[in-house]
């Protein structure tokens, strides 16, 4: 489900509009900014719609929520928790989202919270679990720097406000009051920075689980030229990812040793999770056209092709290993990113390499 135009306007807008103002206003658009995917994550793709009952009774509830009738569609999602217990985590989850929606005007922060902890407690296997922990966690370092951020800016109010009183009576108490609001203002530029990386935190969080939703993947393509690799589900593209080639990558492989990426298109027929280079996916290769080309040459074709992340050892490099071609003709990403795809991808889904 792709986020309707509406909504992310009107986020952006708030977003936008609350950028440059106080503190307080700025904490605002910080859970728009949690919120602003929520409907990519109440949409009908998830792994718990089995039933078409259960999937109309989702559906319905999102409706609801894109209404804006909050209280409707907390209600069905209830109702979801009782009749499909199965699917009570996801429930849980979403309600969770809809009690922190600054869109809602009874909104409910500790109920948000309860929510999440009672999916937490009701199904520790769920793979909602790490994800409402996480919300957990940023709902209450939010709710706690908010005070102290407020606490704060009430305290540099009334220093200055004494300075003004004082001003030409007590100009040593000046000074030192001068200090403590310069003091004060680092320490709410500091708090708002942390906001910031929370916030950056989330949004990662946010984009793994729509993935997640979205996937699983059906195609891979690899531009070899782009050095790009492209996830694909049902002919929209899902995320694409920097990558590293064979050390000599231009040309199609044609025999073992050449250190060349294969072009051509193929499989993923296995996957190795405790792998040399963190995790692997391993390629098909050779195909039968491979071959015939590798016997015309009297030469072996090789294989052990795969998509795979950083050398044991070396993870500490991250972005940069795709500033050159270190392989011996794999494909190699971030151990993260690998990680992810490694999520994304079973095994079957085809793997289209252009030159």
């Amino acid at each position: 489900m792709v986020l309707p135009s509406n909504i992310l306007s009107t986020s952006a807008k708030a977003y936008k509009g609350k950028k440059q103002s106080r503190m307080g206003e700025y904490l605002y658009s910080f859970f728009v900014c949690i919120i602003i995917v929520t409907p990519l994550l109440i949409c009908g793709c998830s792994h718990f719609d089995k039933g078409s009952q259960t999937k109309s009774a989702f559906k319905e509830a999102h409706e609801f929520f894109s209404q804006g009738n909050y209280k409707a569609s907390l209600s069905r999602y209830e109702q979801i928790t009782e009749k499909y217990p199965a699917a009570g985590d996801r429930a849980l989850f979403e309600m969770g989202i809809i009690y922190a929606y600054p869109g809602n005007e009874q909104k409910d922060y500790q109920k948000s919270l309860e929510y999440f902890q009672k999916l937490i407690m009701a199904y520790p296997g769920s793979g909602y679990r790490k994800d409402s922990e996480m919300m957990i966690f940023q709902i209450n370092n939010v709710i706690l720097k908010d005070k102290t951020i407020a606490t704060q800016q009430t305290q540099i109010e009334t220093l200055r406000q004494t300075q003004i009183e004082t001003l030409q009576q007590r100009d040593k108490t000046i000074a030192v009051q001068q200090t403590q609001i310069g003091t004060l203002e680092q320490e709410v530029k500091r708090k708002g920075d942390e906001l910031f990386t929370l916030q950056n935190k989330i949004e990662m969080l946010q984009e793994k689980v729509f993935l997640i939703q979205k996937g699983p993947a059906d195609k891979i393509l690899i531009e070899k030229k782009d050095r790009r690799l492209t996830l694909i589900s049902k002919g929209m593209v899902l995320k694409t990812y920097k990558i590293a080639l064979g050390g000599d990558p231009i040309g199609p492989k044609e025999r073992q040793g050449d250190n060349k990426t294969p072009e051509g298109t193929y499989f993923i027929d296995s996957r190795n999770r405790d792998s040399r280079y963190h995790r692997s996916l391993h390629i098909s290769y050779p195909n039968e056209k491979d071959k015939k080309r590798a016997k015309t040459l009297g030469v072996s074709p090789g294989g052990d092709i795969m998509i795979h992340g950083i050398k044991n050892d070396f993870s500490w490099v991250g972005d940069f290993h795709t500033e050159v071609d270190w392989t011996k003709g794999c494909i190699a990403v971030t151990d993260e990113e690998i990680e992810e795809i490694d999520k994304l991808v079973p095994n079957g889904t085809i793997v289209e390499i252009r030159p």
